[in-house]
C-alpha cells in the first residue's frame, strides 16, 4: 500500500487519462505480480537469490526502466489542456507501462523473494499456500491502485495547470529516479 514506482504510475495516468483507465492499465501491474508469485511458488526464487547475474541483470534492467519513464516525465509537456482534450493513449501500451514498472519493481522483488516465503510451511502443501498469499497480495494491490487513481483523478484539475503539471511530472520522476536508485544499491541477502 506505500506509494511505490507503480502507484505514482497509477496516480499519473489518472490525471492524465482518467480513473478507469489507471484502473485498466493496472491490470499490468497484476500480471507482473501474478507471474512473480508463481515463480516464488515453484522455488524459482531460490535461483534468483543465489544467482549473482540473474540478480543484477533484473536490478539493472528494472532500474533502466523507470530512469526512462522518469525521463519522459521530466520532459513532458506542461502545456495547459482541458481534460476532455487529453489525447487517449492506448490501453495496451499502459498496460505494458505497468507490467514493465512493476516487474523490476524492488520492493516487489523483495515481496516475493524474501518476504512472502517467509510464511510457508514447508511441512505442508505449498501451493494452496501460495494461492491463497498471492491472492490476498492481489487483492491488497487492486485495491492500492483503485485508491492511487482516485487520488490522481482528485489531483487532475490541480495538474491541468501548466506550472503545477511540471511540478507533478517532475516529482513523479524524482520519485521514480530515487526508486531507480534504491534497486541499483539493493544487495543480494
Amino acid at each position: 500500500m506505500a506509494p511505490g514506482p507503480n502507484n505514482l504510475l497509477s496516480i499519473n495516468n489518472a490525471t492524465r487519462y482518467g480513473f478507469w483507465a489507471s484502473c485498466c492499465a493496472g491490470l499490468g501491474r497484476l500480471l507482473a505480480f501474478t507471474i512473480m508469485i508463481a515463480i516464488s511458488a515453484t522455488g524459482l526464487a531460490a535461483i534468483f537469490e543465489t544467482s549473482e547475474l540473474i540478480f543484477h541483470a533484473t536490478k539493472i534492467l528494472g532500474a533502466g526502466y523507470l530512469i526512462f519513464i522518469a525521463f519522459k516525465l521530466w520532459r513532458a509537456d506542461s502545456i495547459e489542456s482541458e481534460v476532455a482534450k487529453t489525447p487517449r493513449k492506448n490501453l495496451i501500451e499502459l498496460t505494458k507501462q505497468e507490467f514493465f514498472v512493476a516487474i523490476g519493481n524492488p520492493k516487489a522483488i523483495l515481496i516475493f523473494t524474501a518476504f512472502l516465503p517467509q510464511f510457508i510451511n514447508p511441512a505442508q502443501n505449498i501451493a494452496p499456500q501460495f494461492m491463497t498469499l498471492g491472492a490476498l497480495f492481489l487483492f491488497l494491490e487492486l485495491t492500492a491502485l483503485a485508491g492511487y487513481a482516485m487520488i490522481g483523478l482528485h489531483l487532475r484539475r490541480w495538474s491541468n495547470q501548466p506550472s503545477s503539471k511540471r511540478l507533478f511530472n517532475r516529482t513523479c520522476a524524482v520519485l521514480l529516479s530515487g526508486a531507480a536508485t534504491l534497486l541499483l544499491i539493493t544487495q543480494r541477502s
